[in-house]
């Protein structure tokens, strides 16, 4: 990507849609401000060697991306000095917080792209630096008193909680933190209108530009077909168009959370009963999950064929623009929220797990665009139909369903401001674009 004149970027991303995704967004910005782009990653997405035989734990995995990693990153900016090409600046997302000392030790400027929301950055940098009382062992439900918000102990970032299943990553993620003084910006999908007040506190410590929503910012038409989406999606546009307008309840929980097969079930006979239009995807299970694809009730497609559509993956920001579409309901990972908020499409909120329970507390309870379904795996409840049937007509029929429309058709507009020539996050890149010039290396010569 880019003109063989201009300045050379370097992004390394963890292996993982979710982390893939942002970073690639922001590769087609800078690409299409001239910058010249290489983009690395993993070959390996989940610690399965190629054929699919050898299952590694995460941690494993982690520790072999660094070891392997570490050489090849400094490799490429060996190459590309030796070839007169050489990198300006080097753009890691978290997970990978050792791409920060491979670039300091060769004297390139480095910057961090942070895949979730400012406030999540926020509870990580507070319990970091021990700045608030957090859940701890002896204590595991005290609220979380952040600016402007208190979190309950099931709405922390649930890495953080002694509850979590999965404290690797939250171990992994506060890798990053320690390594903060590093990278001389850190850039945040978000933008300046919908999280003001902890881009504001965050600003007292360090250098933050949020400069999102990324999917959102023009970028040259001939990036448009690079994707980082790991599965093909589903041809489900022709028959969005056959809906009536605002009509279809669109369903999908990301690339990685993989619901119980019990709730599954629920969430059948909770669309079943309320008649709504849907468009469901099911994504078969990842294979080193070692489970069973899901299973729909008997008779379900069958009885559910005029109204709705079960599909494996789906393009989801098509889906999500498509004025069928009445709401969506979501795990509430960040990439997912970011993009209903900039459509417009209220929401129902599912989350599994991380950030998600956070994410989940501001959609309700901050950005008034969304009504709370399940709190999240750790509390090993299952959300039953009638609960998910009540929550879908109270989103798309009942009187509260015209209050979220309008708060979330008030954030598209200023989504769509901050992405403007003249917008909050417009203004956020071009200052990083100055950034990496005044640090930075312009192919072949000093900038």
């Amino acid at each position: 990507m880019g003109s063989e004149t201009s300045i050379h970027v370097l992004m390394v991303s963890f292996p993982a849609q979710g982390h893939i995704n942002p970073l690639l967004r922001l590769a087609k910005c800078l690409a299409a401000k001239g910058l010249f782009l290489t983009f690395t990653t993993a070959e390996s997405a989940d610690g399965m060697e190629g054929d699919g035989t050898k299952k590694i734990s995460l941690s494993e995995h982690c520790a072999q991306l660094e070891l392997v990693g570490k050489q090849y990153v400094s490799q490429v900016i060996k190459k590309h000095a030796e070839e007169n090409h050489p990198i300006s600046c080097i753009i890691n997302n978290p997970f990978v917080p050792w791409v920060c000392d491979v670039a300091a030790q060769h004297a390139v400027p480095s910057a961090m792209l942070w895949i979730q929301s400012s406030a999540v950055f926020t509870a990580y940098y507070s319990y970091f630096h021990k700045l608030v009382s957090f859940p701890s062992d002896a204590d595991p439900y005290i609220d979380v008193h952040l600016p402007s918000v208190v979190l309950k102990y099931n709405e922390v970032p649930d890495f953080l909680h002694p509850f979590s299943p999965y404290p690797i990553f939250g171990t992994l993620i506060l890798e990053q933190f320690k390594n903060l003084s590093t990278p001389f910006c850190v850039l945040v999908d978000s933008f300046e209108e919908l999280e003001h007040d902890y881009i504001e506190y965050l600003s007292k410590f360090l250098v933050i530009r949020p400069v999102g929503p990324l999917f959102k910012i023009p970028k040259d038409p001939s990036t448009r077909d690079i994707r980082g989406d790991f599965m093909k999606s589903d041809d489900c546009i022709e028959w969005l168009n056959s809906r009536a307008p605002e009509s279809v309840v669109y369903i999908s929980f990301g690339s990685i959370v993989y619901l119980p097969q019990e709730q599954v079930s629920e969430i059948a006979y909770g669309l079943l009963n309320s008649h709504v239009s849907f468009l469901w995807v099911l994504k078969p299970p990842p294979k080193e999950f070692g489970v069973s694809p899901h299973v729909l009730p008997s008779g379900f497609l069958e009885e559910t064929r005029e109204k709705g559509k079960v599909v494996q993956w789906s393009p989801q920001e098509e889906v999500l623009a498509h004025p069928s579409v009445a709401c969506f309901m979501t795990h509430c990972g960040w990439n997912s929220s970011m993009e209903a908020l900039s459509y417009g499409v209220p929401m129902l909120t599912f989350p599994a797990w991380g950030d998600q329970v956070t994410n989940a507390k501001f959609l309700v309870d901050v950005y008034g665009v969304g009504i709370r379904v399940g709190y999240g795996q750790a509390e090993k409840k299952v959300i039953s139909r009638d609960e998910v049937k009540k929550c879908i007509l109270e989103a798309t029929i009942g009187p509260k369903a015209q209050e979220l429309k309008q708060n979330a058709f008030n954030w598209k507009k200023a989504a769509e401001e901050a992405v403007s020539v003249v917008g909050s996050s417009a203004r956020n890149l071009n200052a990083f674009v100055k950034d990496i010039k005044e640090r930075g290396v312009v192919i072949g010569h000093e900038i």
